[in-house]
């Protein structure tokens, strides 16, 4: 088992949350002058701590679907749009994940949040490893999908390059190179929801608004700008890392190296699925991370290719 004793009960979300499980409460918050949004929804019956969900570049506070879903069934979840997300203001590539990571934290603190388990995906991995580094208390779990603690050279220079087609407002050019990055052309056939998630990604990045295009390009920057996660102090909280198994931007032994890099972790490999593996498969991934939130035993899962303990940590 990976938890050994009774699940941690604490109450759902604050007295002023207090709407029909299931109905969403929006609240914008200002983080050191920059504008930023956050969304609760309640469970009807939370036997877990609250889940704060974190997403990718492409991935805004509403977009969690069955993810959330499923999450509701046992715990309260929030959904976040940082500073350069969603609705929220841009935010200048000078600014990196500690300060993202503080934004977020003032937004549970307006809430009355206190500990959460965290999912998060892609670009948001990041901000929720520095959640876990400098607000330790904050986390009580943590999954990250898609993750890695560093940028490799020849993910830079592809990143570089869609850069270049973005100021040269060529979207379909840039959708294309983008998707690319992110999902594995040769292995397209054997995801089950490849095309699709593709086709939804040509569609969505192609069509990006003016104001989009440039959060894109500044968040670009941002993770060039910053692409090494200081590994020095690790997280203390509980870790899963996951990857797909045929991954080729934050590879399987990318992410391995995160969980390496965290005190206490596991790794875990979905099959038939890439980079994209919470919209190729929502609702195992949406099951796995549940499972580990909530402490149950990650073995025998049909969907993984495998899942090892990667750094010893505790007890459980």
């Amino acid at each position: 088992m990976i938890y050994s004793g009774t699940p941690l009960k604490t109450p759902h979300l604050p007295a002023e949350t207090a709407r029909p499980p299931g109905e969403a409460l929006v609240r914008a918050h200002r983080w050191q002058g920059f504008s930023c949004a956050s969304r609760a929804v309640r469970a009807s019956a939370p036997r877990f701590p609250p889940a704060l969900l974190i997403g990718g570049a492409f991935q805004r506070k509403e977009s969690w679907g069955r993810c959330e879903e499923v999450l509701l069934r046992s715990m309260d979840v929030f959904t976040v749009d940082p500073p350069g997300w969603g609705a929220a203001d841009m935010l200048p590539e000078t600014y990196g994940g500690d300060f993202l990571a503080d934004a977020v934290c003032h937004m549970l603190d307006e809430w009355g949040a206190g500990q959460v388990n965290v999912l998060a995906g892609s670009y948001g991995s990041a901000i929720a490893y520095e959640i876990a580094r400098r607000h330790p208390d904050r986390v009580g779990r943590m999954v990250l999908v898609g993750t890695m603690t560093a940028i490799p050279d020849h993910a830079q220079a592809a990143m570089r390059r869609t850069l270049e087609h973005l100021a040269a407002g060529d979207m379909e050019t840039y959708a294309r190179v983008t998707v690319d990055l992110l999902m594995t052309p040769e292995r397209l056939a054997d995801i089950p929801n490849g095309a699709r998630v593709r086709r939804l990604l040509l569609r969505r990045i192609s069509n990006l608004s003016e104001a989009e295009a440039h959060q894109m390009r500044t968040n670009t920057l941002r993770l060039l700008t910053h692409q090494a996660l200081d590994t020095s102090r690790p997280p203390r909280p509980p870790v899963l890392t996951v990857a797909g198994e045929y991954d080729s931007f934050t590879t399987p032994e990318l992410c391995r190296q995160m969980a390496a890099a965290c005190a206490d972790s596991w790794h875990a490999e979905v099959r038939d699925a890439d980079h994209m593996v919470i919209l190729e498969r929502t609702a195992e991934v949406a099951d796995l991370a549940r499972r580990f939130l909530a402490g149950e035993a990650l073995h025998g899962l049909p969907y993984c290719r495998s899942v090892e303990r990667v750094s010893p940590g505790g007890t459980g």
